[in-house]
């Protein structure tokens, strides 16, 4: 399981940086891409990586989440992820764009924000095909964090982890910042 876990999730860093690298849609700026040679990321952890039961929210508010750009996009917290890092009990909001889909949308802040990492923040796709186990619980990989597109090139919007999604602690897994 190990083993193959870090193949799936070096050959998808690899794919992406195929993409960003010579995909005309790629977030990275034109002038740039000749130069571009792979992002930077932790290397793979398997402490990052949590299979969790989604503890649901009964009443499912509508929240307002501040972008890059200073305008405001609404999305619906779904549920909230618990769990324990080095000692730390943790929890992570867990948000829909649209409440008919079945994605989960976790944007996040950590310790390493600012730093090492988007100082923005990163975010989590959660997709029910590959990230849902046979039992439901979801898996929450921060191995796959990623940084959003506002992170290449400020032409782009993006929404900010909501207060409530910042941890106190480094999360020394996923995506490191551009440049």
């Amino acid at each position: 399981m190990s083993d193959q876990w870090r193949a799936r999730l070096l050959e998808a860093r690899e794919r992406k940086d195929e993409y960003f690298g010579g995909n005309p849609h790629s977030p990275i700026p034109d002038d740039e891409r000749d130069s571009f040679d792979g992002l930077d990321y932790f290397e793979p952890d398997e402490r990052y990586r949590f299979e969790l039961p989604l503890s649901e929210h009964e009443e499912k508010e509508t929240v307002v989440v501040g972008t890059s750009t200073g305008t405001e996009r609404e999305y619906v917290r779904w549920g909230e992820f618990r769990f324990d890092l080095d000692g730390e009990e943790l929890s992570l909001q867990a948000y829909k764009g649209d409440p008919d889909e079945e994605r989960l949308w976790v944007p996040f802040r950590d310790a390493t924000s600012g730093e090492e990492t988007y100082g923005a923040g990163r975010y989590l796709d959660l997709e029910p095909d590959s990230h849902r186990t046979e039992s439901g619980e979801w898996l929450l990989d921060f191995n796959e964090a990623y940084n959003p597109t506002c992170a290449y090139s400020d032409v782009y919007e993006c929404p900010l982890p909501p207060t409530e999604n910042w941890l106190d602690v480094p999360v020394e897994a996923g995506e490191k910042r551009y440049q």
